[in-house]
């Protein structure tokens, strides 16, 4: 730690600074002078409290520049706010100046744990103290000097402490861990370097969602916390300890939208109706990132049932946009859109049946990735409609996406269709993380007024982005969808199978522990008249009485004439020009989703959500990317170019840094 002095008058000749530290955080070592003018005649050091005297008759204390070097033992991850102190200065007339540690004229800076050169950085010259001091224990004399080398504090400088500096020299820049807009490979820098555990990392993060999503702009995004998250982080810093991190989403805390299952908690989809379900079972993409090493942390909001695109639900009430508090962040997965875009966690998952990944990242300027039908299982997701529904990663960058995309993806026994993934799936979605990847990219920028929209704001950036890709060398062609019109006139299939799929959930006992239910049916749900959102009493009531599907002709014909359509069209246009992706804008307002968000869905084709910037209204607003059945990572490498290009997303004012 160095100190200098900062204002001094030009005749101060004696200095006097006595230092107050956390004993908790800190274990004062020794002082040293870091001017060869400057002598040292009085040092002493009590239990919180370092004092020491210099003197120096050139005047050199009224410089600014470094007049002393403190060695501090850093016992736990922390920064300078433990170590405050007041200074008495002597002048050449015989006066004194006392100032106290509300007005401190002098500046300390400069304490990086392993930092033992004292240069302010971690580097080979701290590597090359340690390894003189190799072998050197407590009963050693000059313990004093080398113990802060002693990271393990086991009394002796050995292999384990080489390691831990070793390690701490690959990763850490030295500067203090900045939680807001962390990203992964950031947190596993910042723990492999031991500036931060995830027990730390889980209550920064609850102190975010106790201080705006409870209180202050109260953003209302979350339904359930994890109360076994400190304890789960806590055995997970252990585990990191003894063997290492099981990967990189060890001791990552993520929120998942509230319509999986969770063993260690209920699973609702937003509905009153639901909110004592206790699943008997994690779902297959939970369990995935559970068996990585992640922490999950929270269950997000949604519109109930994931029906509608406001997330607005009888269980956590109306969610608000961080970026506009007076408008909805989209849904259906708009509370895990709006936690992530707040800095509540640092990643989550969605599902999408309709837009529901895609519209609430575009809302909420984060990334989103809805999968290709297949890649990832729906067991365990209280359904919509299986023919369309897909969970997947929502991120506030790229590279989190892709590593999230990498746990969560792959075959699953108990859903048949992700049998078509096998051998599809590349070794690393992260591998597709290249910056030059719109190098030679073919996009087509659809045209379709039925599908790009009408709005200035969302064309002016679309063709922002199409320019952006123009310049990092993308071949940038307009294209027209054939049948763009009828496609996008047709509806959902959730008005058809969500009766069915939901009773088959409810009935599940694989899944559901029935005792834990008071209702058994959509019937049943609808039947007790009040206990659902109240706006939504028509359409559960009309789904309710939806014709079985298998003589159901209406819906026979929207699933196989709209699939097909929509496949085909989406692939000559494709196959004829060449192109590797689609482009068009994730919605095509900034306060309602629009039509474009039903391509992905209706075929079955993967797509992806990246940030392209704002809206007049401050509403964010989002490109789309589409690509052919399992090529997601042809998205992220696209996807990724265009957002180290741009570097579009901003944090949300109304969530700022704690204090």
């Amino acid at each position: 730690m160095n100190v200098s002095l900062i204002g001094a008058p030009s005749n101060t000749t004696v200095g006097k600074f006595v230092f107050l530290y956390n004993q908790t955080s800190f274990e004062y070592i020794s002082t040293t002078s870091a001017k060869s003018s400057v002598s040292i005649v009085g040092e002493n050091n009590e239990p919180g409290k370092a004092s020491v005297v210099i003197t120096d008759s050139t005047g050199g204390l009224t410089q600014n520049s470094t007049i002393l070097t403190l060695a501090f033992k850093a016992k736990v991850a922390t920064d300078l706010s433990g170590i405050t102190g007041s200074v008495e200065l002597g002048l050449s007339d015989g006066s004194t100046i006392m100032t106290q540690a509300a007005s401190i004229p002098f500046q300390i800076s400069g304490i990086i744990q392993g930092d033992l050169n004292g240069n302010n950085v971690l580097d080979v010259g701290d590597l090359s103290l340690l390894i003189n001091y190799f072998g050197i224990d407590s009963s050693n004399l000059n313990w004093g000097v080398v113990s802060p080398a002693d990271f393990n504090n086991d009394g002796i400088i050995n292999i384990a402490d080489l390691a831990y500096l070793g390690k701490k020299i690959v990763f850490d820049n030295g500067q203090p861990f900045e939680l807001m807009e962390a990203d992964i490979m950031g947190i596993q820098n910042a723990m492999a370097a031991g500036k931060l555990t995830s027990v730390q990392l889980v209550q920064m993060y609850l102190d975010r969602i106790a201080a705006y999503d409870k209180q202050g702009p109260t953003i209302k995004s979350l339904i359930t916390i994890n109360p076994n998250a400190a304890a789960i982080a806590a055995s997970l810093d252990q585990e990191r300890k003894d063997n290492g991190p099981r990967g990189l989403l060890h001791g990552i805390p993520i929120i998942v939208k509230d319509n999986y299952d969770t063993v260690d908690m209920p699973t609702s989809a937003g509905c009153t109706c639901l909110a004592d379900n206790q699943p008997v079972s994690d779902s297959f993409m939970i369990k995935k990132l559970k068996d990585a090493g992640a922490i999950i942390l929270a269950k997000a909001n949604l519109s109930e049932f994931a029906i509608n695109t406001d997330t607005n639900s009888s269980l956590g009430g109306q969610t608000k946009n961080p970026y506009v508090l007076t408008q909805n962040p989209g849904g259906s997965s708009g509370g895990t859109g709006a936690s992530i875009a707040a800095n509540f966690g640092v990643a989550g998952l969605g599902t999408d049946t309709g837009g529901s990944i895609r519209i609430p990242s575009s809302y909420n300027s984060i990334v989103g990735i809805r999968p290709t039908i297949g890649l990832t299982s729906r067991d365990g997701i209280i359904p919509l409609a299986l023919s369309q529904d897909v969970g997947g990663p929502m991120a506030r960058t790229v590279a989190d996406a892709a590593i999230l995309l990498d746990t969560v993806s792959g075959y699953d026994p108990n859903d048949i269709v992700t049998a078509s993934s096998i051998g599809k799936k590349p070794t690393s979605y992260t591998n597709y993380l290249l910056k030059d990847g719109l190098k030679g990219a073919r996009v087509g920028l659809v045209t379709n007024s039925s599908v790009i929209g009408t709005n200035k704001d969302v064309l002016a950036l679309l063709n922002k982005a199409a320019e952006s890709m123009r310049e990092q060398g993308a071949v940038v062609t307009n294209v027209y969808i054939p049948n763009a019109d009828t496609i996008v006139s047709y509806s959902s299939l959730s008005a058809y199978e969500f009766k069915y799929n939901l009773n088959d959930y409810l009935s599940n006992k694989r899944l559901v522990d029935p005792s834990s239910l008071r209702y058994h049916s959509l019937t049943d749900i609808v039947n007790s008249q009040t206990d659902f959102l109240s706006s939504l009493k028509s359409t559960l009531t009309t789904r309710d009485t939806v014709a079985p599907l298998d003589t159901n002709q209406a819906y026979k014909d929207i699933l196989l004439f709209r699939t097909r359509m929509t496949q085909q069209s989406l692939l000559g246009l494709m196959a004829n020009n060449n192109l590797d992706v689609l482009l068009y804008p994730a919605t095509t307002t900034p306060t309602s989703g629009g039509n474009a968000n039903r391509l992905s869905p209706f075929s079955g084709f993967p797509a992806i959500s990246v940030p392209a910037g704002y809206a007049t209204n401050g509403t964010p607003i989002a490109i789309e990317l589409l690509a052919r059945p399992y090529e997601e990572g042809e998205l992220i490498k696209i996807g990724y170019s265009y957002e180290q290009a741009t570097h579009n997303r901003v944090a949300p004012k109304s969530v700022p840094a704690l204090p």
